[in-house]
């Protein structure tokens, strides 16, 4: 069990600072903002390719080229920070981050914005992980509880409201500069939570045992290899209709991922510091939480990509509309991430299996009201609402239980395995689901394009139910 006491939080004197909630607000508005640039770009794309005359190839590139710098590098930011401190690295990537949107928004061509994205990847990549492990180090008890309950509902609701965000700036199109806001919008809030986080971050402590843990150089080309080659092709695959290289570039990962476990494995055998402690991935339960989040962040990312392209493509609705479609979704998430620990303790058992029957019952319901080629009717938004409360029950508790018997010492080993778990997740709900609604809508017209919805929310709910019966949960501590 956890201790009750709360960690009292270091002050950049070195003093203590009772004011933990602003530390967690700093550290929780990048982690949205950052999220939020993964999806804030779906739908500002189609104004991308028109005003800067991008190929389809180009336009992926720059939709995806975040993602692809944030998957590689997220469990690298995590060593970094257990190495040279969790509020330089989180500063650091802040500074970057922000910095990189600006070139975004001022970007003169595709080149240029698809070499910006990388960087506000790698940026963010830095960044995120510190997240996590500041607040397994400066939290405890149910105020650790309270704070990854906030964290958790955060991290899916900036899916969704980057959508919102997203639809709302393209639309404004504020002083004729069309896209550029998506991007813009990340300096005046970047520069002030530097500005904050400065003052409020604790002050890094260079102990013995921080030093002693190397940077795994071997490891982290192993890593970044196999997650190199299995983002790629996910990708990029559907656009070019999956080619022979991205089979063997998906073979390839696979080979580098067996790789990377067995020098892992040597490593710590022989007394060294492997990139993931595999204490953290013996922890009890971590195995079965780290299946749930994949696939409850696969099933969000499948159902937000795949709606979006029928709202757009299919039902012709404007970004602004099609952005606020998943304004339920959002709103409910969060509300159930955040409340969820407050509820009976006797629920707590079923909350994660109930949760994928949830967003199961939710994905149907979507699909169903769509089938027939129409908006839907106001029985969209429970439906919606279900789905988003679905995925939360199963996201929420399974990351909290995750987190509830690491050690601060092992806090970055586990962020940086959690948070790229969970960015994974979303590469490859949208890379499955996505591929299965593309092939679907073999033609034009709303309908065709709801009868491949469909079928793919029908999909979704399978994935659902196979959470659902991934195994028995135990109470989050």
């Amino acid at each position: 069990m956890t201790s009750t006491t709360t960690r009292p939080v270091l002050s950049k004197d070195g003093g203590t600072d009772n004011r933990p909630g602003l530390l967690l607000g700093v550290v929780l508005a990048a982690q949205f903002m950052a999220l939020l640039d993964v999806f804030i770009v779906n739908v500002a794309a189609p104004t991308i390719r028109v005003e800067l005359s991008a190929s389809g190839a180009a336009l992926q590139l720059v939709v995806a080229g975040y993602t692809i710098a944030y998957a590689v590098l997220l469990i690298t930011g995590a060593r970094l920070g257990a190495l040279v401190g969790h509020r330089r690295m989180y500063l650091g990537g802040l500074a970057l981050f922000t910095a990189a949107s600006l070139a975004c928004g001022l970007a003169s061509g595709t080149g240029q914005l698809i070499a910006f994205r990388l960087a506000q990847g790698a940026g963010a990549a830095l960044m995120i992980p510190q997240v996590l492990s500041l607040i397994q180090r400066e939290f405890a008890g149910e105020r650790r509880v309270k704070a990854l309950s906030a964290y958790s509902a955060v991290l899916a609701t900036g899916a969704a409201a980057g959508q919102v965000v997203g639809g709302i700036l393209v639309s404004a199109d504020l002083f004729g500069t069309g896209w550029r806001p998506v991007f813009l919008v990340n300096v005046p809030i970047g520069i002030a939570l530097l500005v904050l986080g400065a003052r409020v971050l604790p002050r890094d402590a260079r102990t013995g045992a921080t030093r002693a843990r190397a940077l795994d150089l071997p490891g982290l080309v192993l890593l970044a290899g196999a997650v190199s080659l299995l983002t790629v092709p996910l990708v990029l695959g559907q656009e070019q209709d999956w080619p022979l290289w991205s089979w063997l570039s998906l073979g390839g990962s696979l080979v580098l991922l067996a790789l990377f476990g067995t020098y892992e494995a040597r490593l710590a055998r022989r007394g060294g510091a492997p990139l993931i402690a595999p204490r953290v991935l013996r922890l009890p339960g971590m195995g079965r939480a780290v299946l749930w989040i994949a696939v409850s962040m696969g099933v969000n990312a499948g159902f937000l990509f795949t709606l979006t392209l029928h709202l757009q493509g299919g039902l012709g609705h404007s970004a602004l509309r099609a952005g606020l479609t998943f304004g339920p979704a959002a709103v409910v998430f969060g509300a159930v991430g955040l409340t969820w620990r407050r509820w009976p303790a006797r629920l707590h058992r079923a909350l994660i299996p109930g949760g994928f029957l949830l967003a199961a019952a939710g994905a149907l319901g979507v699909g169903g009201l769509l089938a027939d080629g129409g908006a839907g009717g106001w029985g969209l938004y429970p439906a919606l609402g279900a789905l988003g409360a679905g995925i939360s029950l199963a996201f929420s508790p399974a990351l909290t239980g995750a987190l509830a018997t690491v050690r601060p010492e092992d806090a970055a080993d586990a962020s940086g395995l959690l948070a790229t778990v969970t960015q994974l997740g979303q590469l490859i709900g949208v890379a499955a689901f996505g591929t299965l609604f593309l092939a679907a809508a073999d033609g034009s017209g709303a309908q065709n394009s709801a009868d491949a919805l469909w079928t793919t929310m029908i999909a979704l709910a399978v994935a659902a139910l196979a959470g659902a019966v991934a195994g028995p949960w135990r109470r989050a501590r």
